[in-house]
């Protein structure tokens, strides 16, 4: 099973034009990727935008700051422009192998969850590296999590039921959020939305070993990734960066888990929701044929895209309901 051929192309572009390889990156070009821009290239952004999905105009968004495990983080926050008595909160955790990506980059996935859910989506910048290697970003997730879950989310105006979620490393990061929540026994969270998401940074899965040359990421992505994460000082079976070793999941919030067939993360993504649902967390699984690891991010190269963003939003909205 193999991925469409116009994600292939687009992997190659961004190698072979852009050189973006994460494997050949020095600092300056892993800040570089931390921006709004491709290459500060006007047509690149305009082509960019249209693979990425356009954002949505009756969507309103703000810079804020939240508190992080070590000071005030940057976010980003989606709200619809038409108020709501009991807003639901998302706290959204962006992907990029927690070296690269930003807030502004999920503009697409935060505004169809702010439009869908009637919600206040807060989307952390939280800290990465190699500036702040792990478990920095980790904690950063778990004390913003804490902190909305405490009276953060009301004081956003957004006093209703609160959901996490996020792809990839967000994935990983809304995972390890949900944990901590249930740890400090917080109430309010009631969902967690598990996009493709890193789970074991062992990369020891036979997706992981097997599925080595997939569009949007490579083996050669996913090593550089955790090395620059992991720094030597963590061990990637280390339950504070990989959820799949924490002792016990259970009493943590149901759980949408989404994975791709051609993503080398599918089997530790299957192998969490599984754990999960072992530890009696209610879990709704779905595998999306065909696509590769990133591809919700995509809506302009696969209806896909938006099918996973609508069952994502349906999946937080029986959630709400039922809190």
């Amino acid at each position: 099973m193999t991925a469409p051929l116009r994600f292939r192309l687009i992997d190659t572009f961004r190698r072979r034009v852009l050189g973006a390889g994460v494997a050949d990156m020095d600092l300056a070009d892993i800040q570089a990727a931390r921006g709004p821009h491709l290459g500060g290239n006007a047509l690149l952004d305009w082509l960019g935008e249209r693979v990425t999905g356009r954002p949505r105009a009756d969507v309103v968004r703000e810079v804020i700051e939240v508190p992080g495990a070590a000071g005030p983080l940057p976010a980003r926050l989606h709200r619809p422009a038409s108020p709501h008595p009991s807003r639901p909160l998302v706290l959204h955790l962006h992907g990029g192998g927690f070296v690269v990506g930003g807030p502004i980059q999920y503009d697409w996935v935060c505004g169809e969850l702010a439009h869908g859910l009637g919600a206040t989506v807060v989307s952390v910048d939280y800290r990465k590296a190699p500036e702040h290697p792990a478990p920095a970003a980790a904690e950063d997730a778990a004390a913003v999590c804490r902190w909305l879950l405490q009276g953060g989310g009301e004081a956003l105006g957004a006093p209703g039921p609160m959901v996490v979620g996020g792809d990839s490393a967000g994935g990983n990061l809304s995972a390890i959020a949900a944990i901590a929540a249930r740890d400090a026994e917080l109430d309010g969270l009631v969902a967690q939305l598990l996009i493709y998401p890193a789970t074991d940074l062992t990369m020891t899965s036979a997706s992981a070993t097997q599925l080595t040359h997939e569009p949007l990421l490579h083996r050669s992505d996913m090593e550089a990734f955790c090395d620059t994460y992991l720094a030597g000082a963590v061990a990637g079976d280390d339950p504070r960066v990989s959820p799949l070793y924490v002792a016990s999941l259970e009493g943590l919030a149901p759980a949408c888990v989404q994975i791709a067939t051609c993503d080398p993360l599918r089997d530790e993504g299957r192998a969490y929701a599984e754990k999960l649902e072992a530890a009696g967390v209610r879990v709704q699984l779905t595998e999306y044929a065909h696509m590769p690891h990133g591809f919700t991010s995509t809506p302009g190269l696969t209806k896909q895209a938006r099918r996973a963003v609508v069952e994502l939003v349906g999946f937080a909205r029986g959630a709400i309901e039922d809190a």
